[in-house]
Parts: C-alpha cells; structure tokens; sequence
C-alpha cells in the first residue's frame, strides 16, 4: 500500500511538476482545457487535431496504444504519470518514443485512491489509469475526476471503458509478423486496426491500419488496408 502523503512528496520532488497541495483548489476557469497535446504524425489520422485538453479518453485493447499517445506529448515537453499498471513495460514505453524523464510510475495507487488521483490530475499534463482502477471506478468519482480533468486541462487515459468517455479508442484485429509457418522467428512487428469514436464532430467513427508495434518498435502506418467487415486485408507489392 502506498500512502498519499509519500506519493504527493514523490510528485512534488520531480522538477516542473506541480501537485494539488500547490496548486491549492481547482480553478472554474473554462480556460484550463483549451487547446491540445501534439501526436505522431502516424496517429492523427486517428485522433485528428491531438488529445484534446480536459478530455477523457478510453482505450481499450491495446496497451501499446496507450504507450504511443504519451511519446510525442513526453517529447515536447509534456508530464505523464501511469498509475495502477504495475507490469508496464519500460523498455516498450522507449521503443514506441516516451520520454522516460517525463514520465512517473505509480504502480499501486493504494487505498486512497481519490485523493492520488487527484493529485496526480493536478500536477501532470497526462493520467493513466490502469484496467482494474477503471474497471472498479465509482461512478460518482469518476464525474469527480472528470470535472477535474476539464478544469486542470490535463487529459485523463484510461486503460477500459471509461463512462462519458469524449473518445474512444479499441484496437482489433492483431496480425504479428515474423515467424515462419512452422514456429522458427522472432516476432518483428504487428499489424492491427484501430477505431476512434468521440462526441460532436469526433462522432463518426475513424478506422485505421497500424503497425503497432512497427518493425522499429515505434507506431507506423501499416502497409496493409482496412477492409469494411473484413479487418485487415494484404497490400500488393
């Protein structure tokens, strides 16, 4: 268990970060969640425009997604905590771009799981939530954490459904590449299909082909096409 006094202590020795204690109440200032947080080039088909500020966002099936939508955020100068994913893995997190100093662990939230979520909203650009703090979400916390997302401007991950998710992400269809037909190789890369639903203008639903990861371990486009009801269809050539 881990106790929210050592947590908070743990954020606020990070140079740049600032925590709830800091930062005092949250502010009803609307202008906390304009504006957006960069994505690789791959992913803006996905995500048009980048993660919107004040935003919830659900992922499910695929924790290599949550991992590229951090890399180009950490890049450029962007916060991250993952809280409640203790068996991430870090050398993934590099191969796919996140900026490891930018980027703080919590594996175990413990029991007072409101209070580090808060703060850890209040003193990082991005939050991820892990599957089983998702799944387990009280319903009136987790329109809590929502309203402090939106007025923090921060943007919240959550690893599974999210109720009221503004977006959501499902990745299907996964195709890894590199063995031969009788089980010699090493897996190389893999090709998958990734869905984006939100709200508003991000209502109609977006579908893409990703190597994810790519051969280089990074997300890449993928050189395969979506077919409709047919998942991923060979490109020629």
């Amino acid at each position: 268990m881990v106790a929210v006094p050592e947590v908070v202590a743990g954020l606020a020795a990070i140079p740049g970060v600032r925590t709830a204690a800091q930062l005092g109440e949250p502010s009803l200032d609307a202008s906390a969640s304009t504006g957006s947080l960069p994505l690789a080039p791959t992913l803006t088909e996905l995500v048009p425009g980048g993660l919107r500020r004040g935003s919830a966002v659900s992922v499910s099936g695929s924790t290599a997604l949550v991992l590229a939508l951090l890399a180009e955020p950490t890049r450029e100068g962007s916060w991250a905590a993952i809280t409640g994913m203790p068996d991430i893995g870090v050398v993934a997190a590099v191969e796919l771009g996140v900026e490891l100093e930018r980027l703080a662990l919590i594996p175990d939230p413990g029991a007072e799981v409101a209070a580090v979520l808060s703060a850890l909203i209040d003193g990082f650009d991005l939050v991820v939530l892990g599957p089983t703090i998702a799944r387990g979400m009280q319903p009136q916390l987790g329109r809590r954490l929502a309203g402090r997302v939106r007025n923090r401007g921060a943007v919240l991950l959550a690893a599974g459904p999210w109720p009221g998710a503004d977006l959501e992400l499902r990745v299907s269809n996964r195709r890894w590449h590199g063995l031969t037909d009788d089980g010699f190789g090493h897996l190389e890369f893999r090709d998958v299909v990734a869905t984006s639903r939100g709200r508003g203008a991000a209502a109609r639903p977006r579908t893409v082909a990703l190597g994810l990861p790519g051969s280089g371990g990074a997300v890449t486009s993928s050189a395969v096409k979506v077919s409709a009801g047919r998942g991923l269809s060979e490109v020629a050539g």
